[in-house]
């Protein structure tokens, strides 16, 4: 494919630039779910840099690792700990161990998810559990329990949970993730509603294509099948992970208060684009390739 003669959007600034003032979050902790590796670890690393003590949560020892390796020296302190979000009383005792290391999180991020691609009648009940228990019902039990505490304190606090452009268009090969990602996006509008009058915000944030280390192999198998994919997009380039990380630490900042139940993309258009002649279809199977299905 010959690459376009337009520019497309500009590259970012470097990473470590921020349009924050320095010292943004001093004092204040944020915690993150999933927040060890990709675009978890890349918005934490923002908040960090901007002064944030920072709580991160992983189903797994060996990503809390690798955030402390990737996060350390970056601003405040880091406190790590494993959590499955579909256990809401996990969910409780990770509350508790924040609040004994630095007070009640006044920001919560919930990036925590989970996702592979699959045709949906290949998909297994216990897949489509999956995926919806911890991308869906883990979201809301972080939300509450965030919310529960503020509401108890009568403190304010802003939640920023991650979603999918998906959740507007349908997800064909990820019916599971799209679902849950679409009930992610109304708890986004509902909780807003219901908890702003008490001083909380709750914003979504939608990411678009940002390679990165940590992608999943199927994921990453897909990609590699995609040959020049920023001439795929709209801006002519693929997304930095900083770029979502700066969107995040805006949201959850107090030049966003007034900001609420909105969910941002951070995608460069990407999820808008139309071609003026309706491509050919190609089934999911095929795209996947997968043979036919045979039951």
């Amino acid at each position: 494919m010959t690459a376009p003669s337009a520019p497309g959007l500009p590259a970012p600034p470097p990473l470590g630039a921020s349009a924050l003032p320095a010292g943004t979050y001093d004092g204040v902790t944020v915690l993150v779910t999933g927040g060890g590796t990709g675009l978890g670890k890349a918005i934490a690393a923002e908040f960090a840099r901007l002064g944030a003590d920072l709580v991160i949560a992983s189903r797994k020892a060996e990503h809390l690792k690798a955030a402390e390796d990737a996060l350390a020296g970056l601003g405040g302190r880091i406190l790590t700990t494993e959590c499955d979000i579909r256990d809401p009383d996990r969910i409780a005792e990770v509350f508790d161990r924040a609040v004994e290391f630095g007070g009640l999180p006044q920001v919560l991020v919930n990036n925590a998810a989970a996702n592979f691609p699959v045709p949906a009648e290949d998909m297994s009940p216990n897949a489509w559990r999956t995926v919806v228990d911890i991308t869906l019902n883990g979201t809301y039990f972080m939300a509450r329990e965030f919310g529960r505490r503020h509401l108890a304190a009568g403190t304010p606090g802003s939640i920023v949970n991650v979603g999918a452009s998906y959740a507007w268009t349908g997800g064909p090969g990820y019916a599971h993730s799209a679902a849950a990602k679409a009930g992610v996006k109304n708890l986004v509008e509902t909780l807003a509603v219901e908890w702003g009058p008490y001083g909380i915000q709750v914003n979504g944030l939608v990411p678009g294509l940002m390679p990165h280390e940590d992608m999943t192999a199927d994921i990453r198998a897909n990609l590699d099948r995609v040959r020049a994919a920023d001439v795929r997009q709209p801006a002519l380039r693929v997304g930095a992970p900083r770029e979502l990380g700066w969107a995040a630490t805006f949201l959850a900042s107090p030049y966003a208060r007034f900001i609420s139940g909105h969910t941002l993309v951070v995608d460069g258009a990407n999820w808008q684009r139309r071609d003026l002649v309706t491509p050919e279809v190609v089934p999911i199977r095929s795209q996947l390739g997968r043979g036919p299905f045979t039951g």
